[in-house]
């Protein structure tokens, strides 16, 4: 079925989409696990997935790599230092600071879509079938409170368990498109059973 094809595709273009971006910037750490990113909500930076989100996520990569606090309020304000940055990578916020999220909603400046407009085109063809490929699913399935106020997020966040102990908060049906594997032991992350449940 083409629902199974679409999310590696999709992870694909995620990773070259982010590839483009590191060969102007060679600082920007690499993607750990990029398929995390299909149907993740992502409230505090307000964009959908998308070409100009990932450009905002290497924003926050290149500011982890420099060692630089590009946010507070438990990562929901964006700072002066994530703009500085954020200039740099070609994301423009023309308006003072929003109150409780600072400058977290950048947009593409123009030399910026010129540069990645290859890369914005393949990686906007990815997300439209996928898009496709997923819609039948909508109707039948219930998508969690984020879904119904016209957020990305796609269903309700589960912890989800490697070997080592560490845990992430995961749509389920994100995990299930794709492994999500943990930097330290290189096991994927999985959704513990509960106890009792048959």
């Amino acid at each position: 079925m083409s629902t199974t094809q679409t999310p590696p595709v999709l992870a694909a273009e995620l990773a070259q989409a982010w590839a483009d971006i590191q060969r102007h910037h060679p600082e920007l750490p690499d993607l750990a696990a990029p398929e995390s990113l299909i149907g993740e909500s992502s409230s505090a930076c307000g964009h959908e997935l998308s070409f100009e989100r990932l450009l905002h996520e290497a924003v926050h990569g290149i500011a982890a790599a420099r060692g630089v606090r590009d946010t507070s309020r438990a990562g929901r304000y964006h700072n002066r230092r994530f703009l500085a940055i954020a200039e740099e990578l070609g994301l423009d916020h023309p308006e003072e600071p929003h109150p409780s999220s600072g400058f977290s909603l950048v947009t593409l400046t123009p030399e910026a879509k010129r540069r990645y407009r290859s890369t914005i085109e393949r990686l906007h063809r990815a997300l439209k079938a996928h898009s496709a490929a997923t819609a039948g699913d909508s109707a039948r399935s219930f998508r969690g409170p984020a879904a119904r106020h016209g957020s990305s997020g796609g269903g309700v966040r589960v912890k989800a368990v490697c070997d080592c102990g560490r845990n992430v908060r995961v749509v389920p049906s994100v995990l299930a498109q794709a492994p999500i594997v943990c930097g330290g032991c290189g096991k994927p992350f999985r959704i513990p059973e509960v106890a009792g449940a048959a």
